[in-house]
C-alpha cells in the first residue's frame, strides 16, 4: 500500500525542528476521498458532488489516539450518504481546510470501495493508521 507525508509537511516540520521556522499545528484536520490517488506533492482526483464534503475531525485523543510511531483513529469516521455516484474510492487524504489547503498525509485504501447513490463511506475505528517511520 502506497502512502505519504506530503512536501508541504516534510518541509513544515523540518523547518520548525532545524531553524525553528514557526508551524502551528491545525487544531482540526479534513479527511477526503479520492477515485485517483494524490502523492507527496498533492494531485489526485478528490471525490466531488452527490453531498460529498470533507470529513472534519478534532485533532484530539476522542478522534485519535497515539501509540510508539502509529496515529490511529479512535472512532468511525463516516461520512452522510451519498446522493448520487461518487465513483470509486481507492484514497484518503489528510488536509489543513475543508476545502484547498494543504495536503498533510495520504494513503491507498486496502480495498477499492465503490460509491453509488444511497451508500456511505466509513473507515471503522482502528483502520485510520498513519505512521512515522
Amino acid at each position: 500500500m502506497a502512502s505519504g507525508k506530503s512536501d508541504y509537511l516534510e518541509n513544515k516540520i523540518l523547518g520548525y525542528i532545524y531553524t525553528g521556522a514557526a508551524f502551528t499545528a491545525p487544531g482540526t484536520v479534513y479527511l477526503a476521498l479520492f477515485t485517483a490517488a494524490p502523492s507527496d506533492t498533492g494531485g489526485g482526483t478528490e471525490v466531488s458532488g452527490g453531498s460529498y464534503a470533507r470529513l472534519s475531525k478534532a485533532t484530539t485523543t476522542s478522534f485519535f489516539t497515539l501509540s510508539g510511531n502509529l496515529i490511529t483513529n479512535a472512532a468511525v469516521f463516516a461520512w452522510p450518504d451519498a446522493t448520487a455516484s461518487w465513483g470509486t474510492v481507492t484514497a484518503v487524504g489528510i488536509f489543513d481546510a475543508a476545502t484547498n489547503g494543504n495536503l498533510l498525509h495520504w494513503g491507498d485504501l486496502t480495498a477499492n470501495k465503490t460509491i453509488a447513490s444511497g451508500d456511505r463511506f466509513e473507515i471503522a475505528a482502528g483502520e485510520l493508521d498513519i505512521t512515522e517511520d
